[in-house]
């Protein structure tokens, strides 16, 4: 299984609603056929911000590179640019 986990460090003039939006786009991202299992939510742990966290599996890598690669994954992307920093995660289990 390869896993895939983003921690997404919002800035702190970010609202809300934004910050809601993003993480619905984030969750449809979750839809594509290539996904195993997928979580996105908000950190519990709020001294370091807002931290919304996607964790995502999928059965290989080259599932992975074809959800990378899609469409719609760019666009979230490019949203998400406008928000947030991030970090990511990417490994086999």
């Amino acid at each position: 299984m390869f896993r895939h986990i983003v921690l997404f460090r919002v800035w702190d003039d970010v609202t809300d609603a934004r910050i809601g939006a993003a993480m619905a786009d984030l969750r449809r991202l979750g839809e594509h056929s290539a996904v195993v299992e997928w979580t996105v939510a908000l950190s519990t742990d709020t001294r370091k911000g807002r931290i919304i966290i996607e964790d995502g599996a999928f059965a290989d890598a080259e599932s992975f590179r074809d959800w990378r690669s899609s469409e719609h994954h760019r666009k979230v992307a490019d949203r998400m640019a406008e928000i947030a920093d991030w970090w990511v995660g990417d490994h086999h289990t």
